[in-house]
C-alpha cells in the first residue's frame, strides 16, 4: 500500500508557517498568533477525504540557533555523500539539549522522510541569515520546495525569488489566507514533479478535493432549500381562552414566530459552516432584534436582496395574487432590521410594497377549550427572496475563505442583484417553489424546491464571478 505523502512545513519563526498548514490542512483549530516561538513542538495534520487520507502537514517550530547547527554539520561531514547521516547524527545527539529543542524537533519528522515546506516572509526584506537554514534544509537530500507567504504590506517577493531559487527547483508565491482553491491544487501537483514516488497520489488527492468541493457545493444548497422551506412554511400556534385576550396571545405567537425564525437561520449558518470545517469561525453581524419604531437595518441592505413587483409579475406571481399577497407578520407596521439572514427580510416587504397589509392571528372554531390561534406561515412573497439572497451569499463567502483566517466573516452586500442571471424559466420555476413552500409541506415539494436552489445557485456563482 502506498504511503500518503507527509510534508513538514519549515522555516524561521512568527513567518506563517502554522498559516500555511490550516490552508492546506483545511483545519482552522491549528493554532496561529503574532508571538515568535507560539509553536514548540511538531503537530501532525492529517487531511482525509471520506476515510482516505491524502497527505498530513506537519507543523514544526522555527529554526533558532541554525548557524550554529550549520557549523556543527560541516565539523562532522567528510563528503555531500554523508550530509543527511550528519543531520541524523546531530539529531540523535542534540535531541534531549534545550538548546537545540526546536531545530531537532522540525528535523525529526524531515528525516522520517516527510518533504519540505520552507516558508519565508516576503513582506520583510531579505537576510543572509536565511542561508543556514536553507543550506541545513538542502543537507537532508529530501523534496522541498519554497513558498513565499506575505504578512505585511511591503513587497520583497523579487530579491526572495533570486536568493531562494539556488536552494530550491521550486519558488511560488502563497498567501495562506486568499490563495484561491486552484492555487492549493497546483501545489500538490508541483510536490509531485519534485517526488515521482508521491506524484500518483498527489494527483489521487487533487481528484478526491475537486469531488469534494463539488460535493459540498450540492450539499451547501441542499441545506439551505430544506432551511427556506422550513422557515416559509414555520406557523406558532396556541389556544385562545374565551377571556384571553387576543392581542396579548398574538404578540406572544409574533415573538416566538420571529425567535424560531432567527434559530433556524443560525443553525443554517452553523450547518453551512461545518460542511466546509469551519468550526471556530466568528461572524461579524448583528443579530435579529425586534423593538417597535427602531430601525437597525438600512434601506440599501433592505434593497440589496429582495425583488420589485416587476421581477414578481415576470417570475410568474401573477397581479392578482401579488395584490391580495399578506406583508411581513412579525412588524406589525414598524420597520426592523438586522444584519442577519432575516434581517433583509423584514424591512422589504412593509417598506416597499405592502405596508398597509399585514398578517394577522388566524382562529379555528369555538370548542370547549377555546379556539386555536395560529401565526404564520408569512405569506410575504419578499421572505423567500431575501433569505435565499443572503444564504447563498454566506455560503460563497465560506466557500471562498481559507481555514488561516482569523478575521471575523462580515457578510456584504452587492450593488447589483444576483437574479439578473437567473433565465426566465428557472425564475418561474423558484417563484413556483417558494409559493408552494408556504403551504404544507410534502418530499415532492422540498425536493423541487431543493432543485430550483440549485440552479439558482449556479446562477449565484455565475453572477459573482463576473
Amino acid at each position: 500500500m502506498t504511503t500518503a505523502p507527509r510534508f513538514a512545513v519549515v522555516g524561521h519563526p512568527n513567518k506563517g508557517k502554522s498559516s500555511i498548514v490550516a490552508t492546506l490542512s483545511q483545519n482552522d483549530a491549528v493554532t496561529i498568533a503574532l508571538e515568535p516561538g507560539t509553536t514548540r513542538d511538531s503537530e501532525r495534520y492529517p487531511l482525509s477525504v471520506d476515510g482516505h487520507l491524502l497527505y498530513e502537514l506537519i507543523d514544526t517550530p522555527g529554526f533558532q540557533r541554525p548557524r550554529r547547527v550549520l557549523a556543527w554539520l560541516q565539523a562532522h561531514s567528510h563528503s555531500a555523500s554523508d550530509r543527511p547521516d550528519t543531520v541524523r547524527a546531530f539529531v540523535n545527539q542534540h535531541r534531549d539539549d534545550p538548546r537545540f529543542h526546536d531545530e531537532c524537533e522540525l528535523l525529526t519528522p524531515i528525516l522520517d522522510g516527510a518533504g519540505i515546506i520552507y516558508v519565508v516572509d516576503g513582506s520583510v526584506p531579505y537576510h543572509q541569515e536565511h542561508e543556514a537554514e536553507m543550506e541545513i534544509l538542502r543537507w537532508t537530500g529530501q523534496p522541498s520546495l519554497a513558498l513565499i507567504n506575505r504578512i505585511g504590506e511591503d513587497d520583497h517577493g523579487e530579491q526572495w525569488q533570486t536568493a531562494l531559487g539556488q536552494y530550491f527547483r521550486i519558488v511560488r508565491d502563497f498567501n495562506a489566507v486568499t490563495a484561491p482553491f486552484e492555487t492549493h491544487l497546483s501545489l500538490l501537483r508541483s510536490f509531485g514533479q519534485l517526488a515521482p514516488q508521491w506524484e500518483t497520489a498527489l494527483e489521487q488527492a487533487v481528484e478526491h478535493l475537486r469531488e469534494q468541493r463539488r460535493h459540498r457545493q450540492q450539499r451547501a444548497w441542499a441545506l439551505i432549500a430544506d432551511a427556506l422551506s422550513d422557515m416559509l412554511g414555520h406557523a406558532e400556534s396556541a389556544r385562545l381562552g374565551e377571556d384571553a385576550s387576543r392581542s396579548a396571545l398574538e404578540v406572544r405567537l409574533r415573538q416566538s414566530w420571529q425567535d424560531w425564525q432567527r434559530k433556524r437561520e443560525q443553525r443554517l449558518r452553523r450547518e453551512v459552516e461545518q460542511l466546509y470545517q469551519h468550526h471556530h469561525l466568528q461572524r461579524q453581524e448583528q443579530h435579529l432584534e425586534w423593538q417597535p419604531g427602531h430601525d437597525l437595518f438600512s434601506e440599501r441592505e433592505r434593497r440589496a436582496w429582495g425583488v420589485s413587483r416587476a421581477y414578481l409579475a415576470t417570475a410568474g406571481f401573477g397581479a392578482g395574487a401579488l395584490g391580495g399577497a399578506g406583508v411581513d407578520a412579525l412588524t406589525a407596521g414598524h420597520t426592523l432590521g438586522a444584519g442577519a439572514l432575516i434581517g433583509g427580510v423584514l424591512g422589504a416587504a412593509g417598506s416597499l410594497y405592502y405596508s398597509s397589509k399585514l398578517d394577522r392571528l388566524n382562529l379555528g372554531p369555538l370548542s370547549s377549550g377555546g379556539r386555536e390561534a395560529r401565526f404564520g406561515p408569512l405569506r410575504d412573497p419578499q421572505f423567500g427572496y431575501v433569505v435565499l439572497g443572503r444564504a447563498l451569499q454566506h455560503w460563497y463567502q465560506i466557500t471562498d475563505r481559507n481555514h488561516a483566517g482569523r478575521d471575523p466573516l462580515t457578510l456584504d452586500n452587492a450593488d447589483s442583484h444576483w437574479l439578473d442571471a437567473l433565465p426566465r424559466s428557472q425564475r418561474h420555476a423558484l417563484q413556483k417553489a417558494l409559493q408552494q413552500s408556504t403551504r404544507q409541506q410534502d418530499e415532492k415539494r422540498r425536493q423541487a424546491l431543493r432543485e430550483a436552489v440549485a440552479r439558482a445557485g449556479e446562477a449565484f456563482l455565475e453572477w459573482r464571478r463576473k
